[in-house]
């Protein structure tokens, strides 16, 4: 179901790492024969490079590091965020013992969270209470508009029912604030997952269906009843799902912007729903709206027009219930964690709790952790550092677009006021939000998670008619992420990116950090304003062409060759990556790469050329951007990803950029009739 607190804005484009930032971008010294190398004790020496790069650059420490039970998958990325929850523990516990905090304090809300959240007992005494109130108005509903009222009132808590919402930059006026209605309403990842005939796709089906079953005895149905709510819910979802438009398509900003008044969307599309009067609920009151996908909402007209009430009521109950099991009695969330941890991603037990815990903390109470996060664990010398690396990544990209073959004078010039105009957001915000509004207690924990919810939606709500901030964070400094947001024109490198356990900063030369930090974050995020759907945003984050015809087909062409490519591969039977889906983070990878090769040329150990542990620099820095991957999943989450995520596997992320990177061919010597060996015409030549 939808997430708890209102996911990112869709237009960013999130590189979702498997592995933080890290080390100086000075260091250049060599680890001490008494530490393990920072890469060279991962490497697989049974595997050659050329055959499988992922493989021989992390197989040693795959191969010792099985997944854990409660993981669904394991690798550098989840090492980190151990490390940031053992963090995030002890701000929490220390807060959770401050009898003096001041009512409405951080330490206050975070103290009471955190206790609330650890109180098994009391989520087990109130069971599903907690949900009530809105269960009881669903229990109203006996028409379409009520069913609307409640609707809308549970899209404030993080609810979705039938479509989703949010105020956000308007496309092609990034200077205002802009109501923007999408495509929504699943309870499976994505459209696709209610189609595809895959066998493993087709258990995920039938189990969540038994998950609807379950869920419905829980809330009082007998057997047969639940059974039957079920069957009916699972069919409204797949008629929903068939109106959807595929992942692929979500990737085209010109054919989501579709700009009307809300009265011409009530007329043409949706004559049930009043839009004028129901965005007036919300205090709202836009002369025009962003539609996403038209023909999406004439598709759920004509499915509410039809779909008996008691079917609607069971289907806003499931919906609710699965938003907000993870809050409520053991029952609940293990019911939860079976379909949604076990069968969608192959989860064999849940997280500890305190992690879980944390997991809802940071969602609820994100920036209030993250400025004592960084008071604490991020310095002002560590912020400045990475400013100026990204300074280095941007140099080196001019100077990359300046020497392209396809590129006309008047793009060029276009691509360089872009590429000058980007934001870096390095750390943590300059400005902290202001959560003074937000009201957390020790009621229970679900309630928590709702008054969360609610701040936060109508916290977006209240930024229509208002001036866009471009100083406000799309993440907390404690996240293990980072985006970039085109109509901001930004990127956005949280603090948590910059660590890696068991390694200071003097400890990791400038080959391994330019792998892992330059190539796969920052010119990963650079490139992602040039990419497929990046490219299509200029300078100051409007959606226009500034293209000339002739650059963009071949911009176009080039990226054809990537998509092909990426079809190609099948990490399981019958699921090939989807190349189009994926394009944007393909090239980005890349893109990331290629740059980060120009600005490590430009450093002394490189141009010193001496080996650590037995490797040159550019092979360092090859093993660094692998490092960044060093991750393996559960066939479950395999399969989730395939379907749901626009970013290729970890496995696929490495070899698949590499093996249309010269200097990786010559580093590793690289032999035609090798896996990774592309021919030179299937190359891919972008940025």
């Amino acid at each position: 179901m939808k997430a708890t607190l209102p996911a990112l804005p869709r237009r960013l484009l999130v590189l979702a790492l498997a592995a933080a930032s890290v080390g100086s971008v000075y260091a250049a010294t060599t680890t001490p024969a008494s530490k393990p190398d920072v890469v060279a004790d991962h490497i697989d020496t049974s595997v050659k490079p050329g055959d499988d790069f992922f493989e021989f650059a992390n197989g040693a420490w795959l191969k010792s590091h099985p997944i854990p039970p409660e993981e669904s998958q394991w690798g550098i990325g989840q090492v980190v965020q151990d490390e940031l929850y053992a963090k995030l523990r002890k701000i929490s516990e220390d807060a959770a013992a401050d009898k003096n905090a001041a009512p409405g304090s951080d330490e206050q809300k975070i103290g009471d969270f955190w206790t609330t959240a650890m109180d098994q007992a009391l989520a087990d005494k109130l069971g599903v209470t907690p949900l009530n109130d809105e269960l009881a108005r669903i229990d109203a509903v006996h028409d379409v508009n009520s069913a609307l009222d409640e609707a809308f009132a549970l899209q404030l808590l993080g609810v979705g029912p039938f479509f989703d919402f949010s105020v956000q930059q308007d496309e092609k006026q990034s200077d205002a604030m802009a109501v923007h209605l999408w495509q929504g309403g699943l309870g499976l990842p994505e459209r696709d997952y209610y189609f595809n005939k895959e066998k493993g796709v087709a258990k995920v089906r039938a189990a969540y269906e038994e998950h609807l079953h379950r869920s419905f005895r829980m809330l009082g149905k007998n057997d047969a009843e639940a059974a039957s709510s079920a069957k009916q819910v699972m069919a409204f979802e797949t008629a929903l799902a068939k109106v959807s438009r595929p992942l692929a398509e979500l990737r085209d900003p010109q054919k989501n912007y579709n700009k009307m008044a809300p009265a011409d969307l009530t007329a043409k599309y949706t004559p049930s729903i009043a839009w004028k009067t129901r965005l007036a609920g919300w205090k709202l009151s836009p002369n025009e709206v962003i539609v996403g996908q038209p023909e999406f909402f004439s598709g759920l007209q004509a499915l509410l027009a039809k779909t008996p009430t008691p079917v609607i009521r069971d289907y806003m109950r499931a919906h609710l219930v699965d938003t907000y099991a993870s809050y409520l009695s053991a029952d609940f969330d293990n019911e939860h964690f079976d379909f949604y941890g076990h069968t969608l991603n192959g989860q064999a037990q849940q997280k500890p709790r305190w992690k879980r815990a944390l997991r809802a903390e940071n969602k609820s109470l994100g920036m209030i952790l993250g400025r004592i996060y960084v008071k604490d664990y991020f310095s002002e010398a560590a912020k400045q550092r990475y400013n100026t690396m990204v300074e280095a990544i941007r140099t080196a990209y001019g100077e990359r677009i300046d020497k392209l073959d396809w590129m006309s004078a008047a793009t060029k010039a276009k691509a360089h006021e872009k590429l000058a105009a980007v934001t870096k957001k390095v750390g943590y915000p300059d400005k902290w939000k202001d959560y003074s509004k937000l009201t957390i207690g020790r009621t229970s924990y679900a309630q928590n998670m709702m008054n969360a919810t609610r701040w936060q939606t109508e916290d977006m709500i209240s930024k229509f008619g208002k001036p866009v901030d471009r100083n406000e964070w799309e993440m907390s400094p404690q996240t293990y992420n980072a985006y970039y947001n085109p109509s901001n024109n930004e990127i956005v490198l949280p603090a948590a990116q910059f660590m890696i356990p068991g390694f200071t900063d003097n400890q990791i030369d400038d080959a391994v950090v330019y792998g892992y930090v330059a190539a796969s974050t920052i010119g990963h995020e650079i490139t992602h304003g040039f990419d497929d759907e990046g490219r299509q945003y200029d300078a100051k984050g409007n959606l226009v062409d500034w293209w000339s015809k002739e650059d963009a087909a071949r911009f176009k062409q080039r990226a054809d060759v990537m998509v092909k490519q990426f079809n190609a591969y099948e990490p399981l039977p019958g699921i090939h990556i989807n190349g189009e889906a994926s394009l944007g983070e393909n090239i980005a990878d890349f893109g990331g790469i290629m740059i980060g090769i120009d600005a490590f040329k430009k450093t002394e150990q490189y141009k010193k050329g001496e080996k650590i542990a037995g490797y040159t620099p550019m092979q360092r820095f090859f093993l660094g951007y692998a490092l960044g991957w060093l991750s393996q999943e559960r066939e479950e989450q395999l399969r989730t990803g395939l379907l749901s995520d626009v970013h290729a596997p970890a496995k696929w992320r490495v070899n698949g950029p590499l093996s249309n990177v010269p200097d990786f061919y010559e580093a590793f010597d690289v032999k035609q009739g090798q896996p990774m060996w592309r021919p030179e015409n299937q190359r891919v030549k972008i940025w």
